[in-house]
């Protein structure tokens, strides 16, 4: 399942990680490469004029990314611990624009993991819970891809298991002169969340608040710079997997008159028919509050995105996919099955006109080494 298949890369981290005790020190190389071909219509060629698109892209199932991690031993169970990502293009051949992680920190056993540096900010905790685990469509493409961004000079902190509980906090300072919520080194201003998991054998429960500023330390779009509540849990029947979440956002500092709030659900199922298919069916729905739009804020509407997906194994590192999407949305509403920015000239070529539909596919191969 896409779980187990992703875990290749993840368990070498993990790797570096857990026999770091028994090493002075180690660093060990990990990734992932994925390319493939997409379609999708009603994509704008200059505006308000679409036509449909076909050809290979990269990271549709999940980014490509170079990773080295790092740990030394220091005695009495703690351990220095490093991480450093960057996004790969395969299609191209070059590294992409994101520096995905940054960070040096501290772990031990029974107190948990501190860390320092750039980090994905800590709403990317939903992906555990939808169905499409963030892929190009996904539970990130109805709210312009909020929970997936990345935020500069963290402190987060990660709790040991405690009787199925754990916990995780995020703080991500400014450093503006004059401004202490503000920056003038990043995308984002002072920004902070919680998170509290609670894990059984047969059921997941995770809840996030978190709130993420402007550069000018706003909550000044519902999808950009917000506040956020997030309700998400997983169901294991067998061979099936229920996930849904619900997500409420509101930004307060958005201008007079132009939609401030918007509300986020899904549900999906994932079936593991054997040991190397997976087949998962979603539906998302978002529902943006009453107000106006403009260039850069979505005006009051809705959109619901249905999506069919499959994996299959080649091995335990390697796996195809192919997953189809369709997109409907009201008559104000301009979303994509990608997640593209909100607003009506914010570099949104790629969103469909208001209240039309779009359609889209992708399918390719990826590899975790």
């Amino acid at each position: 399942m896409k779980k187990a298949v992703w875990a290749p890369g993840a368990a070498a981290v993990l790797c570096a990680l857990s026999t770091g005790a028994s090493a002075q020190s180690s660093v060990t190389l990990s990734g992932r490469i994925d390319a493939g071909f997409a379609y999708m219509n009603n994509v704008q060629t200059s505006p308000g004029v679409t036509a449909s698109r076909f050809g290979m892209q990269s990271g549709d199932w999940g980014t490509g990314m170079l990773n080295f991690t790092g740990t030394e031993d220091l005695g009495g169970g703690v351990k220095t611990i490093f991480f450093l990502s960057r996004s790969l293009k395969a299609t191209t051949g070059t590294a992409g624009t994101v520096h995905r992680k940054s960070w040096v920190g501290l772990s031990q056993e029974n107190y948990g993991t501190i860390k320092f540096g750039r980090d994905l900010f800590i709403s990317n905790g939903v992906s555990a819970f939808d169905p499409f685990l963030q892929e190009m469509f996904s539970s990130a493409s109805l709210v312009r891809g909020r929970t997936w961004q990345q935020t500069n000079s963290n402190v987060g902190y990660l709790s040991p298991s405690w009787h199925g509980f754990d916990l995780a906090a995020q703080y991500s300072f400014g450093g503006k002169p004059g401004n202490w919520n503000g920056t003038d080194t990043g995308s984002y201003g002072r920004s902070d969340g919680l998170q509290l998991t609670y894990r059984t054998g047969l059921f997941d429960v995770r809840a996030i608040y978190d709130e993420l500023r402007d550069p000018n330390g706003q909550f000044s779009n519902v999808f950009t710079a917000s506040r956020e509540f997030i309700l998400a849990a997983n169901l294991r029947l067998g061979s099936f997997l229920v996930q849904g979440a619900a997500t409420r956002m509101f930004a307060p500092d958005t201008p007079t008159g132009l939609a401030s709030t918007a509300n986020h659900y899904w549900l999906g199922v994932g079936y593991q028919a054997n040991p190397f298919l997976l087949v998962t069916l979603a539906a998302y729905h978002v529902d943006v509050g009453q107000g106006a739009g403009n260039d850069t804020h979505d005006a009051h509407g809705h959109a619901t995105m249905y999506e069919l997906g499959t994996t299959y194994n080649l091995s335990k590192r390697t796996f195809l996919y192919a997953n189809v999407g369709y997109v409907h949305n009201s008559s104000n509403a301009t979303f994509s099955l990608e997640p593209n920015n909100p607003g009506l000239n914010n570099s949104n070529l790629d969103n469909p006109l208001p209240g039309h539909s779009q359609v889209g596919a992708y399918l390719g191969i990826n590899h975790s080494f």
